[in-house]
């Protein structure tokens, strides 16, 4: 923030809590009068919705094919069943180190049945969406995108380890990436029209039944992804695509650096003991921050 922009920080921020507010009212599980809560109530066939719901969705179903799955809307009814059926801060804390499970019967993958033509949405008789892999990442993306516009300015918006950027600043934008307070840090550089997104499995943990939670759940259990690294980091065009190849990368567990190599993604991957790896594209840690850009 220079002199010069320091007076657009306050439209922007409203730019941005009006972004939030609209996503919010069309996905969060934890509203009653939400769009996503309306429709587990109710179910969906050929049922009209917002055009901001139907976006949220589309952009879902990008991320359950560029995943292979990994990444299913569909797992609302999975997460309430393991207790996550209320904002996080009100959930029970891990007080020990608890057991997790991470396997059992294989569930139906029902998502490639969600039809949307425009506006209209049918589910799979059952189902309850969850947007949380993939609306956070996307109203990043929608935010930087109506700041820069509407503003005349570039704009970086963070949400909670989902960064996107847009319009074109002088110069790139530097990002320090750190999941907990007690990981190996680096910063990077993070050119204008690029996103970041970090997916973690130390934070929203929790406690059901005896069991240590995570959030980020292998859709073909319905239960948490076993616990490999404590979290992934990727660089792509879009927050949604960055978010979306994080959260697949932690379902993936040991095949995960392997995978992201392959689709020549800038990836850096933290394993539970602190050890850090990093695809080819990632930049190695140097005094100077390391340039995330296309061409790597």
């Amino acid at each position: 923030m220079t002199v010069e922009t320091a007076h657009l920080l306050k439209p922007a921020k409203a730019i941005v809590d009006s972004v939030l507010a609209e996503v919010e009212l069309a996905c969060s599980r934890f509203r009653p009068d939400s769009e996503v809560m309306q429709l587990a109530r109710t179910g969906a066939n050929n049922t009209s919705i917002s055009p901001t719901l139907a976006l949220l969705i589309d952009g879902a179903l990008e991320a359950a094919r560029d995943s292979d799955g990994d990444v299913d809307p569909l797992l609302g009814g999975e997460l309430a069943n393991l207790g996550y059926d209320r904002d996080f801060a009100r959930l029970p804390s891990i007080t020990a180190k608890g057991v997790s499970i991470t396997q059992g019967p294989l569930r139906p993958i029902l998502w490639p049945l969600i039809q949307l033509n425009g506006t209209k949405l049918t589910l799979p008789a059952g189902t309850a969406l969850d947007l949380g892999a993939t609306a956070k990442a996307m109203a990043a993306d929608l935010a930087a995108a109506r700041v820069a516009e509407e503003l005349d300015t570039a704009a970086l918006v963070s949400l909670g380890g989902d960064i996107a950027t847009a319009g074109n600043a002088k110069e790139p934008w530097q990002v320090l990436v750190r999941d907990t307070d007690a990981d190996p840090w680096q910063q990077v550089s993070l050119h204008s029209g690029f996103a970041m997104a970090t997916s973690s499995t130390r934070k929203r943990r929790w406690s059901h039944r005896g069991l240590a939670m995570h959030h980020i759940l292998d859709p073909a259990f319905g239960l948490p992804a076993h616990r490999v690294h404590s979290s992934i980091t990727v660089a792509a065009s879009t927050c949604l695509q960055a978010n979306t190849y994080t959260t697949a990368g932690i379902v993936r567990g040991a095949k995960a650096l392997q995978w992201l190599e392959s689709m020549n993604l800038p990836a850096r991957l933290v394993g539970l003991d602190g050890t850090v790896q990093g695809t080819s594209r990632w930049p190695a840690p140097a005094r100077k921050p390391g340039s995330v850009s296309e061409n790597g």
